[in-house]
């Protein structure tokens, strides 16, 4: 299975990749200050955007300095709710999040949805991506696939969002199209990125369903092994992870991630943190950062955030009442 809406992010990634291949140093400070509310643990795949985003800006000199908070619990609900009821107070404050803001919403995890929050802009893409302890027998998804049919129900896959979020969610779509009936698959979720991988690593799971960023940075440190990324192609950044397509398994998925500011926040203010981002992309810090991440470049700044939301919602809506999610 493969979202169309992938098709639309790589084409804005090719698009963000000539617009944005000149590279410079900044030469001026656009934003004294910024705020991170990161709406996980540490550890995480928003943890990891918030921090690798203020590093560039400041690095670059386009901010001057860059705080971060984590703010776990709900789901992502606890953060969007901060944000929605100290608009008043968060002038410097953005919220990072991603896809799982769209599937959490569709789910009833929290009541809220982007439509509460004062969009920003839509920054990149990171790729999904399976993995196991680095010294599992089970060597690639040929492997995966002949333990699960050998444990049945015994065999879970872990991930750091709800039932029916976006990790649940990719690995039953990567099941599905492995010919495997997606609910059934034993998914036990955590509340963050890292308390996954230590269910991972203590073998509460057998498998973990993560976002190919955090899944790098884990295989750098010998911790686990890739076994299959959701991206069309190998990624450059680390072209030793195979895709689930070159192994037979037709799907694709990429994860947006974003910013939102507090309701109410102005169209200037708006302004001012959309042209620090596109400024950005054009930095050498940037590009350090996302190129470590393996992150891919996407752009959609202000309504075309919208947009892109309100599109990817309806598909997302339609795949999860196709999986039984809905």
């Amino acid at each position: 299975m493969t979202f169309s809406m992938t098709r639309r992010v790589v084409v804005a990634a090719a698009a963000a990749t000539l617009a944005f291949s000149g590279m410079a140093k900044a030469d001026e400070q656009m934003l004294d200050s910024l705020h991170f509310i990161i709406p996980g643990g540490a550890g995480g795949g928003w943890d990891g955007t918030a921090r690798g985003t203020g590093e560039a800006l400041t690095n670059s000199g386009l901010v001057g300095s860059a705080s971060y908070e984590n703010m776990s619990g709900g789901g992502g609900g606890v953060a969007i709710a901060y944000m929605i009821e100290n608009a008043e107070s968060l002038e410097d404050t953005l919220m990072v999040n991603s896809t799982p803001i769209v599937i959490r919403s569709l789910t009833g995890v929290f009541p809220q949805s982007f439509r509460d929050l004062t969009l920003v802009a839509g920054t990149i893409g990171d790729y999904a991506a399976l993995v196991v302890p680095a010294d599992s027998a089970i060597e690639d998804m040929d492997g995966l696939l002949a333990a699960y049919a050998e444990q049945g129900a015994d065999f879970a896959v872990g991930g750091g969002s709800v039932p029916g979020g976006m990790d649940h969610l990719v690995a039953a779509m990567v099941m599905q199209a492995a010919g495997e009936d997606p609910t059934e698959v034993n998914y036990i979720p955590y509340d963050a990125g890292g308390e996954a991988m230590a269910g991972l690593l203590s073998g509460e799971i057998d498998a973990l369903s993560t976002g190919f960023s955090e899944a790098i940075a884990l295989a750098d440190q010998g911790e686990v092994r890739i076994l299959g990324v959701t991206a069309p192609d190998r990624v450059p950044a680390y072209d030793s992870a195979p895709t689930f397509m070159e192994q037979g398994i037709e799907t694709t998925f990429v994860n947006w991630r974003g910013f939102f500011a507090a309701p109410g926040t102005s169209d200037e203010r708006v302004a001012e943190y959309i042209a620090a981002f596109e400024a950005l992309y054009e930095t050498e810090a940037w590009e350090e950062v996302r190129s470590r991440n393996g992150w891919v470049n996407i752009w959609n700044p202000g309504d075309d955030f919208r947009s892109f939301l309100e599109a990817q919602e309806q598909e997302i809506g339609d795949l999860m009442r196709t999986l039984g999610f809905l």
